[in-house]
């Protein structure tokens, strides 16, 4: 199929964008890569009144290190902060999530800001900020304004973005000397995740692993924390037995979605399997 009627606007100046979702009145969408909406426009799934065209708008890609944070400007390339060194140091989750999406094509095109705002439950963006506490930064009609990332993600494909805001900038906590890893259950390669979890700890030196964060996708309708997994596991030193007990923490109250991946059952049989597999191979990447 072909997409619906609508108007091309290519904006040059993040102020001609929000001037265009304004004319608008919210039933336009902004195109970076366009590696998830161009699918469903074509689909007629989605059939915006106008495209806005923001590749154009300099200053909106880039990776820097700037008070104790890493910022990456939301038209930055999957490709690019697979590449980065600063990512790889700074943000050891980051760096290796990147590499499980999609294929290389994808990644050659695809940008950061597209995939959180996208809101994909089960992509692996959406769970790397939410699980290292990212901050997304949105510039709207009122000015700019931070939202955290366990505000940003309200349910599937649904974000606390405005339909006349546009993202411009992920914050990140520095996360150097961490190890972060993704433990995942995936069909076929390149395909999405019936379950992921996203694991981040930083060795303490003496055998103890401080600063853990845990998260997950398709648990829910969106990226959840698994902070009762990570307080259990705060400053131990880790063994099968307690990471087993950690892991079944996530208790029997599990509510995740029945798709055509995997059913409501499977799920749930397989989030504590998975937060072992993400705790282990945390701590087997820094033994090894």
């Amino acid at each position: 199929m072909k997409p619906g009627s609508f108007e091309y606007v290519k904006a040059t100046t993040i102020e001609a964008a929000l001037d265009a979702l304004m004319r608008f009145d919210g039933e336009a969408r902004l195109i970076a890569g366009g590696q998830s909406l161009m699918p469903l426009m074509n689909m007629r799934m989605l059939r915006p009144a106008g495209l806005i065209d923001v590749n154009g708008i300099d200053g909106l890609a880039g990776i820097r290190i700037e008070a104790g944070a890493v910022h990456i400007g939301a038209l930055t390339r999957y490709v690019d902060i697979e590449r980065s060194d600063i990512v790889a140091r700074h943000l050891p989750l980051v760096s290796h999530g990147i590499r499980k999406v999609a294929d290389r094509q994808v990644r050659n095109r695809g940008t950061l800001g597209g995939s959180l705002c996208h809101a994909d439950p089960a992509a692996q963006m959406p769970l790397c900020a939410l699980t290292m506490d990212a901050r997304m930064r949105l510039v709207g009609p009122d000015g700019p304004r931070e939202v955290p990332a366990r505000s940003f993600f309200l349910g599937a494909y649904a974000t606390a973005a405005d339909p006349l805001e546009m993202l411009v900038e992920i914050i990140y906590p520095d996360a150097e000397g961490s190890v972060g890893t993704i433990a995942q259950q995936i069909r076929r390669h390149g395909d999405f995740p019936s379950v992921s979890v996203a694991a981040s700890a930083r060795p303490a030196g003496d055998g103890r692993w401080v600063d853990w964060r845990i998260g997950a996708c398709g648990l829910d309708d969106h990226a959840i924390r698994l902070d009762d997994v990570a307080a259990a596991l705060e400053g131990m030193r880790p063994d099968p037995a307690l990471i087993g007990r950690a892991a079944r923490l996530l208790g029997d109250d599990l509510d995740p979605p029945e798709d055509v991946r995997a059913s409501a059952e499977y799920r749930r049989h397989l989030a504590p399997i998975y937060v072992e597999r993400a705790v282990n191979a945390v701590v087997e990447e820094a033994r090894a």
